[in-house]
């Protein structure tokens, strides 16, 4: 998998180690036991993300070079510090300085997965026989670039979640540059209407229901410009903890999910300069 190429880990964490926090040693004799390398406890992490298997198994696919222990409590000191936060927005921003973002169709939608431990941000599935599940809502450029998410249980309707996508969205400065949003017909209703009026969105396409032509003539199905935001959901489903999440707490799904969001831009990043620029790029 493309998480896993060595290119791709090294520039993912050279901008992660530059925003993980110098711990302070307050020992009075400076005698206690050595700390476990950050680098390590990451490995620890992104295989967990990648192949969505426990913490335990991830500590033995890593070498056993950290416990699995040690990796959950520097997993919840770095969303202390914000730090998966703040590489999903450092990856934003280097895209869309280096290659950018077209705003002008924005599309929205969520989607919905297993997350069999239950917790917090878990509900009942209405797609999977009322089994505990978890969602995501996420908004992407033309492009298929996310640029705003949120989670919850699975069992909150996508037009609940919008009003906290379009905040993210907002909260990066990019609504102002919003042309037109693309959504499915899942999200109409007067809820839908209230919500684009309180962000500012006038040019807002909500789906229709699926027609068919009569007699001979093609079917029409109109889907619009939603196409990107369904790609984006399907390259975050390839991740084994994003389609069968096993965390208790919201705060460490959206973790997991800043994260597969910053492996993903890199990717693209590197492919970008790849193409553009092959004199800096690796000989393979």
């Amino acid at each position: 998998m493309r998480a896993f190429d060595p290119e791709v880990v090294d520039a993912l964490w050279a901008g992660f180690e530059a925003l993980v926090p110098v711990r302070a040693d307050h020992h009075p004799l400076g005698c206690h036991r050595p700390r476990a390398s950050d680098r390590d406890c990451f490995a620890v992490m992104l295989v967990r993300l990648v192949t969505g298997c426990s913490w335990e198994d991830a500590e033995y696919l890593t070498g056993r070079v950290v416990s699995d222990t040690t990796a959950r409590d520097r997993r919840d000191e770095w969303i202390g510090a914000g730090v998966f936060d703040a590489i999903a927005a450092e990856a934003i921003s280097g895209y869309d300085k280096i290659v950018g973002l077209d705003l002008t169709e924005v599309a929205v939608d969520g989607s919905l997965h297993k997350a069999p431990a239950g917790g917090q941000g878990t509900g009942k599935s209405p797609v999977d026989r009322a089994k505990l599940g978890w969602k995501w809502s996420i908004a992407t450029d033309a492009k298929g670039i996310p640029i705003g998410w949120c989670a919850h249980g699975a069992n909150h309707a996508d037009v609940w979640l919008l009003a906290s996508t379009l905040d993210e969205v907002a909260q990066r400065g990019l609504l102002a540059d919003v042309g037109t949003l693309w959504l499915d017909r899942g999200y109409a209703g007067a809820p839908t209407r209230a919500c684009l009026t309180e962000h500012g969105i006038d040019d807002a396409v909500i789906a229709k229901k699926r027609t068919r032509n009569q007699g001979k003539g093609p079917k029409k199905y109109p889907m619009g410009f939603r196409w990107p935001v369904e790609r984006t959901n399907s390259w975050l489903s390839n991740y084994g903890q994003m389609r069968r999440n096993t965390d208790r707490k919201t705060t460490h799904r959206l973790a997991q999910l800043d994260l597969a969001i910053a492996l993903l831009l890199t990717a693209k990043l590197i492919d970008w300069r790849n193409r553009w620029s092959p004199d800096f790029s690796p000989i393979r």
